[in-house]
């Protein structure tokens, strides 16, 4: 047996049995395939389903570096301002939470086009032990925001010769 989603379109229609004889279920099949396939590639396109509107969501690319003294944050947030973004560090969790809203209009002649989009975005990332949130640092430049956090002295750890025997 199958676990199939719920769909409003289907709930009324009674599964068919399928018969190895039946020359539609091939075409069923195909059918109900294809339809999973067009779910799953426009899942983020906002557009109106049987179930209400789907919202486009963004999260932008984070980056996180382990260095000797310092774990280092980096998230490309093209088209944000400094002002935009927000960072937070709570119960050893970085939260970068931000805002964005683009608009656009073009005229010519005839032409006219007129776009708008926005979107909000938060990320979190669970910080390892050892981390002093206390000197935390962060920059932003041109559209890349960088979360300097320096690890504490029993945090840093330290090199360990091998001995031959």
């Amino acid at each position: 047996m199958a676990i199939e989603r719920w769909r409003p379109r289907r709930s009324l229609a009674r599964p068919r049995q399928e018969s190895p004889f039946d020359p539609f279920t091939n075409l069923t099949r195909l059918e109900r395939q294809i339809g999973d396939l067009f779910d799953r590639f426009f899942e983020d396109v906002p557009m109106i389903s049987g179930t209400g509107m789907k919202k486009r969501t963004w999260t932008p690319a984070l980056d996180v570096i382990d260095r000797k003294d310092e774990v280092v944050v980096r998230a490309d947030l093209p088209g944000l301002e400094q002002k935009d973004v927000e960072v937070e560090i709570q119960d050893q969790t970085l939260s970068l939470r931000g805002q964005r809203t683009e608009e656009r209009d073009e005229r010519e002649g005839d032409y006219y086009c007129s776009e708008r989009w926005a979107g909000a975005f938060n990320r979190s990332v669970a910080l390892p032990a050892g981390v002093d949130t206390e000197h935390v640092n962060a920059t932003f430049k041109s559209g890349v925001l960088e979360v300097h956090l320096p690890k504490t002295g029993e945090s840093r750890g330290r090199r360990i010769d091998i001995q031959s025997s």
